[in-house]
């Protein structure tokens, strides 16, 4: 990882400690990121000028993963329109369901300080309803 990553995830370490979120460099190049009203935490990966924000909704069994609940997380209109779904085995018989999002960064300027806040705000306010949107599935499983 060159200087100027590691420069620029500084720079987003600070930007979200400035904003009120509690920040801690886990790795290199990534952030546990944990908002502080909600205690709701993501992880946002530097690779290069693209910045990956990830955040775990739920860890559920892996068969409780049925056709209808894959049909609702990639519904076109199932009101998560900023971020998206994907599920990683966790090699225990479960798999973590998680939202996505990313931004490209240029200059590390106001517009991506503006982008970078909007990720996370947008993961956060996405993994509520997710969480409402497979609840009822999960719970019938």
């Amino acid at each position: 990882m060159t200087q100027s990553t590691s420069a620029s995830i500084g720079h987003i370490h600070d930007l979200l400690a400035r904003k009120r979120y509690s920040v801690n460099e886990i790795g290199e190049g990534i952030l546990r990121v944990q908002d502080l009203e909600s205690g709701v935490s993501l992880r946002t990966v530097l690779e290069g000028d693209i910045l990956f924000l990830s955040l775990v909704c739920m860890v559920v069994p892996a068969s409780s993963i049925t056709p209808q609940m894959l049909h609702k997380m990639l519904a076109a209109d199932n009101g998560i329109s900023t971020s998206h779904f994907q599920i990683y085995d966790t090699g225990k018989g479960e798999v973590a369901i998680t939202l996505n999002n990313f931004c490209k960064l240029q200059d590390l300027g106001p517009e991506d300080e503006d982008d970078i806040l909007s990720c996370v705000s947008f993961l956060l306010a996405d993994v509520l309803h997710a969480k409402h949107l497979l609840g009822a599935d999960l719970h019938s499983a």
